[in-house]
């Protein structure tokens, strides 16, 4: 497999890297994951003006680079090195991905915005008793007029808490599971009838139980035909699982490269721990881990627009899930009880590698599912 890079991707890398290295230090990190905001205006708007990357998988045509789900990638693993909490997953790859698929008119109007930093969209998918079951919705939407009328709740939706939109999953005809009656809507976070109870996620995010009580919204708002919006939907939680195994193998970096260098300075009967036989062993088998994610995370990525996209997704998500608990579990062991003090950035990073193992679907749901498609 060819891992090089074009020299537009290294130089997206190399001004993510050295952005985040200069300005987003773990004590930054924590005083926004404290402060209660649960993000910081001040990065998004760099992000948009300086770095120009909310706009790295967009077309020129609406002012983006030009590029698509590789530079999704690269942004995301630089995302998790670093542990950032701004909301470019569920904004620019799942919003973003869902609005250029589609087209139109809505596209035309929202992607400048996110663009420019002023559309911040959260995902509002999941709920209680669906699992990982994309068709598995309560939420219904019903005709009313030339619009329609949502109701029904969403959990832990991510970014909710200062989402300008949000990107709404419905029933709008047919029983609870079917695979037809599906739609999809954005509509403005503000719109009267949704309201929200947020709180805090254990790896420093924000999230919010969401409610839709009446809340009438026009046709305009609706992504994709109305009962048809599965494969869509399908599509682009298909694309943030990739953009997310890309996080993963950011985290997983950091994770290896702190507890390597770890070893090296913590003693033990009079020598560095690292120089025992076990650690060295269990240092490159955490190395392999991670080099395994970073290759099956790019044949993923790569593979996002061929028919073989569920299968490759669903193979890079069990894999980098198995290895994100290995890399995290063995960086907190090696390290100790300090592994999982609030003072030290390994443990708020072992936190975010078991936060994103059953992000869009756990290592078991995709050998399952990696299995149905191969095997039938």
């Amino acid at each position: 497999m060819d891992f090089n890079t074009t020299d537009e991707q290294t130089m997206l890398r190399d001004t993510v890297s050295r952005y985040l290295a200069d300005t987003y230090s773990f004590d930054n990190r924590m005083k926004t994951v404290h402060g209660g905001a649960g993000w910081n205006p001040a990065v998004w708007k760099a992000f948009a003006e300086e770095l120009g990357i909310l706009g790295a998988p967009f077309s020129e045509a609406h002012g983006g680079l030009g590029g698509g789900a590789v530079e999704n990638m690269i942004v995301m693993e630089e995302i998790g090195r670093a542990l950032v909490i701004e909301p470019y997953l569920p904004t620019v790859v799942i919003a973003g991905g869902a609005l250029k698929a589609a087209g139109g008119a809505l596209a035309d109007a929202v992607i400048p915005e996110i663009i420019a930093g002023n559309a911040i969209i959260a995902f509002a998918y999941a709920e209680p008793q669906g699992r990982y079951n994309l068709a598995d919705l309560r939420t219904t939407a019903k005709k009313d007029g030339a619009g329609y009328v949502l109701n029904g709740h969403k959990s832990v939706v991510y970014s909710a808490p200062y989402a300008t939109h949000l990107l709404v999953t419905v029933r709008s005809g047919g029983s609870q599971r079917d695979k037809d009656g599906v739609s999809l809507f954005l509509i403005p976070a503000d719109t009267k009838g949704v309201t929200r109870r947020d709180y805090p996620t254990v790896d420093g995010s924000a999230a919010s139980e969401v409610y839709f009580e009446n809340v009438a919204v026009g046709a305009e708002h609706m992504i994709g035909g109305e009962g048809a919006a599965l494969p869509l939907i399908e599509q682009i939680v298909d694309e943030g699982t990739a953009a997310i195994c890309a996080e993963a193998c950011g985290v997983t970096r950091v994770l290896h490269a702190t507890t390597l260098d770890y070893a090296k300075q913590r003693k033990q009967f009079g020598k560095a721990i690292g120089d025992f036989q076990v650690i060295q062993h269990r240092l490159v088998d955490m190395f392999m881990e991670v080099e395994q994610s970073v290759s099956i995370t790019l044949m993923a990525t790569l593979k996002l627009d061929t028919p073989e996209r569920a299968q490759a997704v669903s193979a890079a998500k069990a894999k980098v899930g198995k290895g994100a608990k290995f890399v995290g579990q063995n960086a907190v062991q090696i390290h100790g009880g300090i592994g999982i003090s609030n003072e030290l950035a390994v443990g708020h990073y072992f936190k975010r590698s078991t936060m994103i193992e059953g992000q869009f679907g756990s290592v078991d749901h995709h050998m399952g599912r990696y299995e149905r498609i191969v095997i039938g």
